[in-house]
């Protein structure tokens, strides 16, 4: 009885490490490839985060000096050009506006007030909050395809730590139930009082 009970619970941890190891293959496949696609299409659009001496506030610095000169390949590096040089570019020239803010005031406007030297200038702001936050929301999403990446990465190795568990585990089940199976049966004899 004991035998059988160890095989059944053996051959359930040998059916969940399978699981547990297809899991990790497909966890392991989906790092590899978003890893590969983000660095592919970041790399397409020959970004070079900006050098030291571009970067004008101490928060730039910190998040910039690490990545200064090199092409924008990661998610990392795109999170910290978007957060820390575009947005910084964009909160100068619309004085802390967002796209949205400075669209409605340029909608406001007549067509008179448009075509003046003002209206101009606030269309061109406008242009280039958009074109801004475009860029940065794109940018934005490599960052977080590349995280999910990573988590999938963590995944895949909890899950083959998982299945090497299990392999063990159940391995060490099947060893006792031949132990248990050839152990010899006693049974309990009644001692006369």
């Amino acid at each position: 009885m004991r035998s059988a009970l160890d095989k059944l619970i053996s051959g359930a941890g040998f059916l969940l490490a399978t699981v547990l190891l297809i899991a990790a293959g497909l966890l392991t496949w989906a790092n590899v490839f978003i890893a590969n696609e983000v660095h592919d299409q970041l790399s397409q659009q020959n970004i070079t985060m900006p050098e030291k001496a571009a970067l004008e506030t101490q928060a730039q610095h910190d998040a910039l000096d690490q990545y200064a000169g090199q092409p924008l390949t990661t998610g990392p590096q795109a999170k910290a050009y978007a957060d820390f040089y575009i947005a910084v570019h964009m909160d100068a020239m619309a004085e802390g506006k967002t796209y949205s803010e400075v669209s409605g005031e340029f909608t406001a406007m007549t067509d008179e007030q448009k075509a003046s030297p003002e209206g101009q200038a606030l269309g061109q702001v406008r242009q280039s909050m958009f074109m801004g936050d475009t860029l940065r929301g794109l940018l934005l999403y490599g960052f977080a395809f590349a995280t999910m990446g990573t988590i999938a990465l963590y995944a895949a190795i909890a899950a083959y730590v998982g299945a090497a568990l299990m392999l063990l585990l159940s391995g060490l089940g099947l060893r006792h139930s031949r132990k248990t199976a050839d152990a010899p049966v006693t049974r309990a004899v009644p001692v006369p009082a």
